[in-house]
């Protein structure tokens, strides 16, 4: 487009109107006009006669540079600069100046309104943030610590009455952010094939279901923790014991909600189990919750289900394209202090069925003994010594035999069965024997 003059200083002019003034520069005083020599307008060079006419107004249909013309019926032809505009007139301007289409003299002279009119000043601001939302790169969805961020300052405002105890705030932030996802979806997507893995102790194995069981299956093995707390268990009086044999049964009731029911059965489920840890005072933290072949207190289970409610939400927003972050790095923190206290016993199981290296020192209860150091990084990552002969005995650093390293998130990822053993550390030092153990033994947790 021709005749539009260039500098490094001064915004580009509006051919066929007087430049406007951008904002004031520090020092200036308001109203000061430019030198005549300032405000002169250039002809187009490739224009030969100069404008027959005033910009305010309609330019002749024949005149050869019309269609170069930007639309400036609106601006004065003196150099008022934004007085001239008037305040109505700019404030019509905000949302063209917002989207970044008015022409240079548009914008200098609605940014040196900005300056002296607070109204539009803070109206400018909101169309800026409206606009910002408008931009396709951006992420929409909302931060997954804002939940917490919330809560956590509104409880500091209003500490509740009946507080949630710490160990259960992991499963409240998992089963909230589940909740959220599942609100999203669309109700085909109940019905999307979700593929579950895990490690049978030997080898990855698998199979693959639908979203709607997947709900089915948390709120079938939450059911362990809900007749500990002497509450309605969704799989019946006479339910097994075990994870996976609990999940099947449930599977096979012809009454069990599907869909958006079994996502306001699960939900109103959690919210109960909820309710009464609170009311049930910190002596709960110590109630037994049977899996079948081994028991965990409540306040490790509850734990156990805020991890698996992690890593099966992580499945089911793989299958339906929904992102998901990993837990806050407390909550984080926790999940993997739990899998590191269950290791020895893990290992223990392991070495009895000839599947880990033999006990190379004897030590008793409470006694330390050879350890490897598992180095977690990342948020909600620390350092745990693994015992590595006795599921009594306890990790001592000064009997150290190797280093295992591993990113937070990916050592959840092996303990849910979910990353190959071999494939798992990022860096490792030390007794191979040892450190291969350690890694199949967090594999080894994982189960349907």
């Amino acid at each position: 487009m021709t005749g539009a003059a260039e500098s490094d200083d001064e915004p580009e002019e509006v051919l066929g109107a007087p430049r406007i003034p951008g904002p004031r520069r520090p020092g200036e005083t308001p109203g000061r006009r430019r030198a005549p020599d300032e405000t002169a307008v250039p002809r187009p060079r490739d224009s030969p006669e100069p404008y027959p006419y005033r910009a305010y107004g309609t330019p002749p249909a024949d005149h050869p540079a019309e269609a170069d013309m930007p639309h400036t019926s609106h601006l004065p032809t003196d150099d008022g600069g934004a007085d001239a505009l008037g305040h109505d007139v700019l404030r019509s301007l905000l949302g063209a100046w917002a989207l970044a289409v008015c022409s240079a003299g548009e914008t200098a002279a609605v940014e040196a309104h900005l300056t002296d009119c607070g109204s539009c000043a803070d109206e400018a601001r909101r169309l800026r943030g409206a606009v910002e939302l408008l931009h396709t790169e951006r992420d929409l969805d909302l931060p997954a610590s804002l939940r917490t961020r919330v809560l956590d300052n509104c409880l500091v405002r209003r500490p509740p009455r009946i507080p949630l105890p710490d160990w259960a705030a992991p499963y409240d932030a998992e089963t909230a952010r589940l909740d959220a996802l599942l609100r999203d979806i669309g109700e085909r997507d109940w019905h999307a094939p979700v593929p579950l893995r895990w490690f049978d102790g030997r080898r990855a194995v698998g199979q693959t279901t639908t979203v709607s069981r997947v709900i089915g299956h948390l709120m079938g093995v939450d059911g362990l923790v809900a007749g500990a707390l002497g509450l309605d268990d969704p799989v019946g009086r006479e339910a097994p014991r075990m994870p996976t044999e609990r999940t099947e049964k449930f599977w096979r009731a012809e009454s069990r909600p599907t869909g958006s029911g079994i996502h306001t059965a699960w939900r109103d489920q959690s919210h109960v189990l909820l309710r009464t840890v609170s009311f049930a005072g910190p002596g709960s933290a110590d109630l037994s919750v049977s899996y079948g072949d081994f028991s965990l207190p409540l306040r490790d289970a509850m734990i156990d289900r805020a991890f698996e409610c992690w890593i099966h939400a992580d499945d089911i927003a793989g299958a339906v394209a929904y992102p998901y972050d990993p837990p806050r790095g407390a909550h984080l923190n926790r999940m993997i202090d739990l899998a590191a206290r269950l290791l020895p016993a893990a290992l223990a199981d392991r070495r009895r069925a000839g599947l880990a290296g033999p006990i190379r020192q004897l030590v008793t209860a409470g006694s330390p003994g050879r350890s490897v150091h598992l180095e977690v990084e990342g948020a909600g990552g620390g350092d745990w010594y693994i015992a590595l002969d006795s599921p009594a005995a306890l990790g001592s650093p000064e009997l150290t035999v190797a280093q295992v390293v591993l990113e937070a998130a990916e050592f959840c990822k092996l303990v849910a069965g979910h990353v190959p053993p071999e494939e798992a550390a990022a860096g490792q030092d030390g007794d191979r024997e040892a450190i291969r153990d350690v890694l199949f033994a967090a594999a080894s947790l994982s189960r349907l």
